[in-house]
């Protein structure tokens, strides 16, 4: 990828200004920063030509993408700015100078250093930055404790600046782990591509250094302590300890709302918001902190008051006197806390003995050795505690709101489920890493491999398909992992609705672009390839008359779509004024999400006032009724939204 023409940079530069910033470099700067930047893809695209491996490409070329931002997106803040995007290209032309002599001097070294990946997402270059501490040795045979630091909510942030606080600078502190610090797509409480990039982020440091899987913990402050809130209970099993400063926990509370949310809005908001996860502390050691002065305390207090009433340890601190800040004391015992967790490490399987696990999503499914792999209503509270007795090898478990899940083999050799009579595990004849079991009407039964695997067969009929884990909706999910969006070529059955779907993709792909840091990957509709196909979720634009994808499965939807009128739960819609919104398993390929007419269900105003506003608006379908404004665009009334039941149906009314 080539990162900003000549042509549409300056096309920038002479008009295309924000109202909402007044800096901009100056005409001097502006023709260095283009020069450097041309100078830079020119070494990106040589380095790599003819390499099977571009792998440490992707260290040079985030600099370059950090200046097509800054620049595009009118982000020059401060005057500064202007200077750290000049040093950023310099930086990046030194290592490209370097690599294609064969040599990266910047990896490892004591201290901080800005690396980068290239996200299995949408195909973009991230950042993130790596800290080393003294007496860091890659050729020893020594696996390391990690910390992962996520950051607050900066409304300046962008590449450039993520790159000048993280670049070279030394240790403050002496450290007894490294440090990964997470760019995270910016300002979004590490949610949807931003929860994506965490992992991606930790992903890739895992490839470069010996990181001890077990001795991995999580802290973040403000945004960055919501993150960690949420990330820490949603994936318990993956942290030695969570530590959160500040942040929020819940929708309601923390974005002050009077009026009761919609009952749809209600299990949506259950995705995220992490006092409804508070149970998994059981799994993690965690602590939280605000000072006392804060408002945000109020989501500490709340996770350990909801810790009590579950009887599972939350830690509380409370900075005396303190507003949005650390108070000094409070942070030595709460480093202390993840330092000593960090030294005892997660038990080794087959520990631990005993699981206290909750979802309300098969988007967070897994604890240690237990995986939930079917509900039998979303979004409800779906429990699973157990209990392993060394002495007799057995299994015990409780469930709540299960219908299909997963042990792994070797915790024990029997399993009793909720009173059932003694089924195998380790005995069992499949020898499968992990055995399932299911529940049907005479109770629990453990599964053979195609009864367990049956939502992930591509050749699965409709009828019988199931949520399960990455496709379980709601329509904000497919963006959380490998998609394309696929674009109409032929003639729309309504110009009208071409127009608002059009629309939607042009808003999409520029809050995608802006707000996740990324260009949205696209193809035409004759282009799909059964690479694709296999690999993607499609997001399909148009209507079937001009999407030719679209009109191959179309009649395999929960719809019916015809030339004038499309039908929604037996409700039929005149096309030249409403759109249909939809997630469903691509009948094509039911272990991918299609996705129509639809690109993230909040929009630009959410993501500028709060990170708490960032949840799914739609589920699974909606019908929006779309009206063209004087001044351009639409405005856009919500009659039908809605998600599918465990099986992908719409639910008896």
């Amino acid at each position: 990828m080539s990162y900003g023409s000549s042509f549409a940079l300056l096309v920038l530069w002479l008009g295309l200004r924000s109202p909402l910033f007044a800096q901009e470099p100056s005409p001097a700067d502006a023709v260095v920063i283009q020069q450097k930047l041309d100078q830079l893809n020119e070494a990106v695209g040589r380095l790599k030509h003819g390499r099977d491996d571009v792998g440490p490409v992707v260290d040079v070329e985030l600099f370059a993408k950090a200046a097509e931002w800054i620049v595009r997106h009118h982000e020059f803040f401060e005057p500064h700015f202007s200077s750290w995007t000049i040093e950023a290209l310099d930086l990046g032309l030194r290592r490209a100078s370097e690599l294609g002599a064969g040599k990266s001097s910047w990896l490892p070294r004591t201290g901080s250093t800005v690396l980068g990946y290239r996200s299995e997402v949408d195909g973009s270059v991230q950042p993130y930055a790596v800290t080393f501490p003294h007496g860091y040795d890659p050729t020893a045979n020594r696996w390391w404790p990690l910390r992962v630091e996520l950051h607050g909510r900066n409304a300046k942030l962008n590449e450039v600046n993520f790159i000048h606080q993280h670049e070279g600078q030394a240790l403050k502190n002496e450290l007894a782990w490294i440090q990964l610090d997470v760019f995270g797509r910016t300002n979004n409480a590490y949610r949807w591509a931003g929860e994506s990039d965490v992992f991606e982020a930790l992903a890739a440091l895992k490839q470069r250094v010996k990181i001890d899987e077990n001795r991995i913990v999580l802290s973040g402050f403000s945004m960055g302590g919501a993150g960690a809130w949420h990330l820490g209970l949603h994936h318990p099993s993956r942290w030695s300890a969570v530590g959160a400063g500040a942040g929020f926990v819940d929708t309601v509370h923390h974005l002050h709302l009077t009026a009761p949310l919609s009952p749809l809005h209600q299990k949506l908001t259950r995705i995220y918001d992490a006092q409804d996860y508070a149970l998994n502390a059981f799994n993690v050691p965690t602590i939280g902190y605000g000072g006392e002065l804060d408002p945000q305390l109020f989501a500490a207090k709340t996770m350990h008051a909801k810790g009590q009433e579950l009887g599972v340890p939350i830690d509380l601190l409370v900075g005396p006197g303190t507003a949005h800040k650390f108070h000094p004391d409070s942070l030595k015992q709460f480093m202390t806390f993840l330092a000593t967790h960090t030294r005892r490490g997660r038990p080794v399987f087959p520990k631990p003995a005993t699981l206290k696990f909750i979802t309300y999503t098969l988007k967070y499914p897994q604890c240690d050795w237990m995986t939930i792999e079917e509900q039998i209503t979303p979004y409800e509270a779906t429990v699973v505690e157990a209990d392993v007795d060394a002495s007799t090898k057995t299994l015990t478990v409780r469930t709540k709101n299960v219908a299909q899940f997963q042990i792994r083999r070797g915790v024990a050799d029997v399993v009793v489920i909720d009173g059932s009579s003694p089924l195998p595990l380790d005995t069992a004849a499949n020898r499968s890493p992990g055995i399932s079991y299911g529940k049907g009407a005479e109770g629990w039964s453990r599964l053979d491999t195609a009864e367990s695997g049956r939502a992930a067969s591509a050749e699965t009929s409709n009828e019988a398909l199931h949520k399960r884990h990455d496709l379980q909706g709601p329509i904000d999910d497919a963006f959380m992992q490998p998609f394309v969006c696929v674009l109409p070529t032929g003639t729309a059955w309504s110009p009208q609705q071409a127009a608002w779907a059009k629309w939607t993709f042009d808003r999409f792909e520029r809050e995608f672009d802006r707000r996740l840091r990324g260009r949205i990957p696209v193809v035409n509709d004759t282009d799909v390839t059964d690479d694709l196909l296999k690999n993607k979720h499609l997001v399909l634009f148009g209507d079937p008359g001009s999407n030719v994808f679209l009109a191959k499965l179309v009649d395999q939807l929960p719809i019916k779509w015809s030339s004038d009128r499309f039908e929604v739960c037996d409700q039929s819609y005149d096309c030249g004024e409403h759109g249909l919104a939809l997630i469903y398993p691509n009948p094509l390929n039911p272990q991918r999400y299609v996705v129509v007419n639809s690109g993230h269900t909040f929009h630009e105003a959410d993501f500028e006032n709060s990170n708490a506003n960032l949840y799914s608006r739609l589920g699974d379908i909606g019908v929006i009724q779309f009206a063209v404004r004087s001044g351009g665009g639409y405005d856009e009334r919500v009659l039908f939204a809605d998600v599918f039941d465990a099986r992908w149906r719409f639910e008896a009314k």
